[in-house]
This record gives structure tokens, C-alpha cells and sequence, in this order.
């Protein structure tokens, strides 16, 4: 007989999923563009800090399976956005395939290095230092910089360096990205609750169910307060003050209307 899934472990599964996404799709409401302002923050502070001629983020993304090159900064860096390449092409491919960082104080020479793909950026480098961009889930891409100009090669200290920029873009990464890959995670914490009871249709149907409502209608009295809350970003300081005790009155009343409810 086939055991049925703990009921209080799909439920712990599915709220912390949930929480984790809702937070995710206010935040990127408030802040639609927050990922690229900060990854391209990320590239332009990293150009800044080697004197490098180019930075680049690459992102893992999917069908097709591709390492997209999203930001990058530098005097030879522009050439290389909306560029992509095979997961395990290249030095970024190989960074992102084997999680490992790496140096090169002469690409041309090095069998990984692709050229051809190089070449149509506009700017073939002599040197380059890659890091991967990795939490506990995994590496969603890769973040490199291409010939200091004060220096042929990038030493160790140039590798920790990267590695606390590449720390804060892969964060940045996983929050962002937390409600676009709902489906997903909510498949996998019900499989790992369900120790595999569950079949493929079930899976889907809890999936849907969970995920219906999340969502919510444009013009649904949540998201038009989300809306309105990201415009206030351009309110001058009295302004806000005002809000503030509007939003502040509204919770107050709220309260009470909740605690005269339960009487």
C-alpha cells in the first residue's frame, strides 16, 4: 500500500516556499528593475576597483540552456551584453560548470578560451579572472573581469576580492528569482515531503493549487497600494511624513476593527 504524505510536512513545505515568494513579488514590484540595478552596480564598482579595461555578469538561463551575458561595465564591456554561450563554453562556461574560480594571465594561450565568441564583443582580452556566482542552491552564473591595467595578471587578493562581489550578486540572484521559479520549488518541496508517494499528476495539481493565487490581478487593491508605495520613493521628507501617519492611521483602524470582530 502506497504510504500517503505527512500531511504537516507538505504544509511546513508549502508556507515556507509561499512566504519566501510573496516577499520576492513585492520586492519586485517595489522595485521592478532591483536585480539589473544591482547586478550592473555590482560590474561598475568591480571596473572601478581593478582598473580593468571590462566586467561582465553572465546568468544561467534556460530553455535554451545558456550562460547570458545581462550587465557590464568598462571601456571594452559593452560589447558583450545580450551575448550567450553554452553552459560549459568558453572560460565562463567552465567556471559555471565546475564552480570553480579562475585566473589567466594569457587567454590566447589556454585551450578553454573562446575566441570566436571574444571576437564578437569587439575586444579580445590577454587576461581574465572569473568567479562563479554560488549560494546553497547552486552557481546561477558567473562574474568576470577582463585585463587590469595596472598589472598582467590577477593575484590572490584580486580572487577574494571578486569573490565578495560575486557573494552579493548571487544573493541578489536568489531573491529576485525566488517567485519566477515557484512552480519548481513547490514541485520539489512537495516530492521531499511526500518521500516520493506522490505521482507526476499529483505533484502538478498541488503545484497549481498552491501557486493559483499568488499572482493577484493587476488591479487588485493589494497591488495598486505596492504601486502606489513604489512612487513615494520620489516624495520629498514632508511628504513622506505624511504617508507614514496615513499608513499609520489605516493599520490603527484595522487593529480595532479585528479586536472588535473577535469580541
Amino acid at each position: 500500500m502506497t504510504r500517503k504524505p505527512p500531511p504537516e510536512s507538505l504544509a511546513q513545505a508549502l508556507a515556507i516556499v509561499r512566504a519566501g515568494a510573496e516577499r520576492a513579488a513585492v520586492a519586485g514590484r517595489l522595485h521592478p528593475d532591483g536585480e539589473q540595478r544591482l547586478l550592473q552596480s555590482i560590474v561598475d564598482a568591480t571596473v572601478r576597483l581593478f582598473d580593468a579595461e571590462a566586467a561582465s555578469i553572465a546568468l544561467f538561463e534556460r530553455d535554451p540552456d545558456r550562460l547570458e551575458f545581462k550587465v557590464a561595465a568598462g571601456p571594452q564591456g559593452a560589447g558583450a551584453i545580450g551575448k550567450s554561450v553554452k553552459p560549459s563554453q568558453g572560460i565562463a562556461g567552465f567556471v559555471f560548470s565546475t564552480g570553480q574560480a579562475l585566473a589567466l594571465s594569457d587567454v590566447a594561450s589556454d585551450p578553454r578560451f573562446d575566441r570566436r565568441t571574444a571576437e564578437k564583443t569587439g575586444y579580445v582580452p590577454r587576461s581574465i579572472a572569473a568567479v562563479p556566482l554560488s549560494d546553497e542552491q547552486g552557481t546561477h552564473g558567473v562574474l568576470q573581469v577582463l585585463d587590469k591595467r595596472g598589472s598582467p595578471t590577477f593575484d590572490l587578493r584580486d580572487m577574494e576580492l571578486m569573490g565578495v562581489f560575486a557573494a552579493q550578486a548571487a544573493t541578489a540572484i536568489a531573491v529576485t528569482r525566488a517567485q519566477r521559479e515557484l512552480p519548481r520549488l513547490l514541485r520539489s518541496a512537495f516530492d521531499r515531503a511526500g518521500d516520493g508517494a506522490l505521482t507526476d499528476e499529483q505533484l502538478d495539481a498541488l503545484v497549481s493549487a498552491a501557486s493559483a493565487d499568488l499572482d493577484l490581478e493587476d488591479e487588485s487593491p493589494y497591488w495598486k497600494l505596492a504601486d502606489q508605495v513604489a512612487r513615494l520613493r520620489q516624495l520629498g521628507e514632508s511628504e513622506m511624513g505624511l504617508v507614514s501617519d496615513i499608513l499609520a492611521a489605516v493599520a490603527s483602524h484595522a487593529a480595532s476593527r479585528a479586536r472588535t470582530r473577535r469580541r
